[in-house]
């Protein structure tokens, strides 16, 4: 869909592109004025002699500029009929991408209550000797089983672990 999308911007900015250069070639014009019928088709020949070059290059624009809009039109079709059979995907995706962000989320408070885990185990370690002397307990237990939850996904399928930490 997103390729679909970016050929369609594309069509458009060539469509555009086009657009603006046709406007920078000179505008071939005859004043028909009072002039008589023979004078008049005389004027044109005359003109389209002198700016064939410029009438050629208008002519390839303007067949141009249509062939694009065909193909956008259809590319644009396309993309309704994809709208219309993919409602659930489409509604899947944009849940999946605010899931990532969760996820991400979650990881990043792992690796920070991690960090925070092993300070106050190293506190741990430093006073509990001291605090079975005084307190005739220990001063924190557990800590072999603390984890940590991580997400990781192989692009499709998504697991919770947990990380001991």
């Amino acid at each position: 869909m997103d390729e679909l999308k970016a050929e369609i911007a594309a069509i458009v900015t060539q469509i555009e592109s086009l657009k603006r250069e046709r406007a920078q070639l000179p505008a071939i014009e005859v004043d028909p004025g009072e002039i008589s019928p023979e004078a008049l088709a005389q004027a044109y020949r005359r003109q389209a002699r002198e700016t064939s070059e410029i009438a050629a290059e208008l002519k390839g624009i303007d067949d141009a500029i249509a062939a694009l809009n065909v193909q956008l039109e259809r590319k644009q079709g396309e993309l309704t009929r994809y709208h219309r059979r993919h409602p659930m995907q489409e509604r899947v995706e944009r849940a999946r991408d605010r899931a990532i962000v969760h996820a991400e989320r979650i990881n990043d408070l792992a690796v920070e209550l991690a960090e925070e885990v092993k300070a106050l185990k190293a506190i741990a370690d430093e006073i509990s000797p001291s605090y079975w002397q005084v307190y005739y307990k220990p001063f924190i237990t557990g800590f072999k089983s603390i984890s940590v939850p991580h997400v990781r996904s192989d692009g499709e399928v998504w697991t919770i672990v947990n990380r001991v930490v």
